[in-house]
């Protein structure tokens, strides 16, 4: 599980917008752009992202 206070520093690199956690993934709230968790660490890769 994601600590809530990295969720809340955490932004989009693609469009600077919010986060939140979706389904074990990080959901960019401006964007949409999906981004995946492995072994409870985000990736917050633009070329990652869905």
């Amino acid at each position: 599980m994601i600590d809530k206070e990295l969720l809340e520093i955490l932004a989009c690199p693609a469009c600077k917008g919010d986060v939140e956690l979706k389904d074990e993934k990080i959901v960019c709230k401006k964007c949409g752009k999906i981004y995946p968790v492995r072994d409870g660490i985000p990736v917050m890769l633009i070329d990652q992202a869905q």
